[in-house]
């Protein structure tokens, strides 16, 4: 009997992904999945904590996706592994913070690494030429199969038509006429093919997790680096930088103030890692305090969270300042103004 061929799968959560996977199933490919934790693609955990669209499923994508095909999904931790990916990227960064070719060039090289301790057969992707600005361009995409060292073993299911053909394909583990010719930022194909797959709750097709790609975060990032004189950074900080309102009045310290309820308490959480301002007097935000400051700069802060409390019309607003050690210091502070609050304090 011949051999059944075993294939990798990276698997984001996206739409691409899905169907990859299920162009390979039905030709009786073995499939199991892998998804990569970096920190920055945490997508729902913003949702998870703000009542923002609160009626939209709350789960991991990439644990839906491989529960819908039936497979296996290994989660892997590269959080350190990545910074160097992030810090200093061979191929530069996309339009914010995103080092997508060199992401993609890492993610393969691991997931190579797996395929021959796991002793699979190749590896596939759910790439489309022409989708992606950098990583997924007829010129890039051989560089990923260069650099990452997987050469021939990398099959693009919905576009290997429109590329030279690769080790399954030569070998008939896959049948080529039965693969796909997707090309372009279009997503009409792979929304026919869903359908015809019977696929029809998954995530939106346009866009992606990676927080990296978003200009406001990506701002707050390199303010973080600024302010620390060292590009670094832990998992708590690059959680926190999708959370709140990120205020720096001052280049030696920020707030993180709440907009809701939800992300107040998850802000409380870390209390004991940073000073908060909670308002006492009337309803407001629960708000941390990062960095070093003085006396006057506790009390442009106090007035700053009062401004977004139910008293920033009030001639004072009382709060608590708390230290991480629990100690209370009772302020009394006046609103700042409408005009008051700097544009270019906001991150």
């Amino acid at each position: 009997m011949a051999k059944q061929r075993k294939a990798v799968a990276l698997i984001s959560g996206g739409l691409d992904s899905l169907l990859a996977v299920r162009v390979m199933q039905e030709q009786g490919i073995y499939v199991e999945g892998i998804n990569f934790f970096t920190g920055f693609c945490v997508e729902g955990h913003t949702h998870a904590i703000r009542n923002k669209n609160r009626n939209k499923p709350k789960r991991n994508n990439a644990l839906w996706c491989a529960e819908q095909l039936g497979i296996k999904l290994h989660i892997l931790d590269i959080i350190e592994e990545y910074k160097q990916v992030l810090f200093n990227p061979r191929y530069g960064y996309g339009a914010n913070l995103n080092p997508c070719l060199d992401c993609k060039i890492f993610m393969v090289t691991k997931a190579k690494e797996w395929m021959e301790s796991h002793d699979f057969d190749f590896i596939i992707t759910g790439e489309v030429v022409g989708q992606r600005p950098m990583s997924q361009r007829k010129d890039t995409m051989p560089v990923v199969q260069r650099d990452s060292g997987v050469t021939d073993r990398l099959l693009r299911p919905l576009c290997a038509r429109n590329l030279p053909e690769t080790l399954p394909e030569r070998e008939g583990w896959v049948k080529r006429e039965e693969l796909h010719d997707f090309s372009g930022r279009t997503r009409k194909p792979q929304m026919a093919l869903a359908k015809k797959f019977g696929f029809e709750d998954y995530a939106q097709p346009a866009g992606g997790c990676c927080f990296l790609t978003d200009k406001q975060y990506s701002v707050k990032l390199t303010d973080l680096w600024k302010s620390r004189g060292a590009r670094e950074y832990e998992l708590d900080d690059i959680m926190l930088l999708k959370v709140g309102r990120h205020i720096r009045p001052a280049p030696n310290f920020k707030l993180i103030v709440a907009r809701e309820e939800g992300e107040g308490k998850f802000l409380q959480g870390y209390k004991r890692q940073y000073p908060t301002l909670r308002v006492t007097s009337h309803g407001g935000p629960l708000t941390l305090i990062d960095g070093e400051f003085s006396t006057d700069d506790l009390q442009l802060a106090a007035r700053i969270v009062a401004r977004y409390s139910q008293g920033r019309m009030e001639p004072e607003v009382e709060m608590e300042y708390i230290d991480t050690s629990g100690h209370v210091q009772p302020l009394k502070v006046v609103p700042l103004g409408p005009t008051d609050v700097k544009p270019e304090w906001m991150l």
